[in-house]
């Protein structure tokens, strides 16, 4: 039972950051540590971490909340694979809603020989998040980590829900949390395939792609980049953490230590420019589940194939077997157009069972 001496400590804390406090690396650790094994009453874990995405976590900050998800809070494996093992995540809380673009560019990208260990969590913000994406598409979401693991090996994909490899914090807090907080920012980043070498992460807002690189830079990542995409006639500052196919995309790469960041249009990757409104979120999961399928299924010549293909063609650019994003768009496009992604899903659903 937490003491009252540790209860005060926690909530001078919590008004200290509110105001302004800055913390160590080592200090954020300390506090996400005791949020994560739920040594504080859910009340003072709530208003600090309200407090601490409010305020906007430093990148030493966000780094010190990744310390305290790997060290206390993942469960890992280690695939028998060599080479390139890719992921694929956003960190949701976006503004502008799509159809969940991560879960099938997974799909496709894997079709392409690419080995993708896609994490992902149920919905925090949206309609949907990869995880009801993937369970009414027929993927078990309660088998133990292993399967993943023998999936990955046995197909070049596999899904880990955030409530098979996060013990205990984070899977525990994303049940009741209907608020952005600094694991939306940095959940996105856990390593449970410790084979995991690239990855593709969406941010919300455009500083937060500059965090999440800072990031990974940190923790030893060679090659990310990490998009957040706009709409256009539509507010710049309300976007999607994803490539869009709806107008430009901001994206910061990290390559080999070094760090750049530019802008990308639909035109860079092949293809025209798409209203919002072709690829908009449905209301409902499994609305957005279905159209993923007819796409898988054979509706290529769609705004939703573009989507999709987009954000597969940044998981081939990043995993270095392709020189730019136009020709990664047409691997990408012919691995959906020959069904090699729909097969993907049917070994997935198999493996995963």
């Amino acid at each position: 039972m937490v003491t009252e001496d540790k209860l005060r400590e926690f909530g001078q804390l919590i008004c200290k950051v509110a105001t302004g406090k800055t913390m160590t690396r080592e200090e954020t650790c300390e506090v996400y540590r005791q949020i994560i094994l739920n040594e504080q009453p859910e009340l003072q874990q709530g208003a600090f971490l309200l407090a601490h995405i409010t305020r906007i976590p430093t990148t030493e900050e966000l780094s010190g909340v990744w310390d305290a998800l790997d060290r206390f809070d993942t469960e890992k494996f280690k695939a028998n694979i060599n080479g390139v093992v890719c992921d694929i995540v956003g960190t949701g809380s976006d503004a502008m809603k799509t159809v969940n673009a991560s879960s099938p560019a997974a799909l496709i990208a894997s079709a392409c020989n690419i080995a993708v260990a896609k994490k992902g969590a149920k919905k925090v913000t949206g309609v949907s998040g990869a995880s009801e994406i993937f369970e009414i598409l027929g993927v078990n979401l309660s088998g133990p980590m292993i399967k993943a693991k023998q999936s990955l090996e046995a197909h070049n994909i596999c899904y880990m829900p955030g409530e098979a490899f996060l013990k205990s914090g984070w899977a525990r807090l994303i049940q009741f949390m209907r608020f952005t907080s600094a694991f939306n920012i940095v959940g996105p980043l856990t390593m449970p395939c410790e084979n995991t070498n690239c990855i593709v992460i969406g941010a919300y807002a455009p500083h937060v792609c500059d965090q999440l690189i800072a990031i990974l830079k940190e923790i030893g990542i060679k090659h990310a980049i990490s998009p957040y995409g706009m709409v256009n006639g539509v507010d710049k500052n309300l976007g999607i953490d994803e490539f869009s196919p709806c107008g430009p995309t901001r994206v910061v790469e990290l390559k080999n230590g070094k760090i750049q960041t530019y802008t990308v249009y639909p035109e860079d990757f092949g293809i025209k420019t798409h209203t919002f409104f072709d690829v908009a979120s449905f209301n409902k999961a499994y609305d957005n589940a279905m159209s993923i399928k007819r796409v898988l299924s054979g509706k290529y010549d769609d705004p939703l194939a573009d989507l999709f293909c987009m954000n597969a063609a940044a998981i081939l650019y990043t995993s270095g077997t392709s020189k730019s994003f136009k020709d990664s768009m047409e691997r990408a496009q012919q691995a959906l157009k020959t069904g090699r992604a729909l097969t993907q899903l049917n070994h997935l659903i198999e493996q995963q069972a």
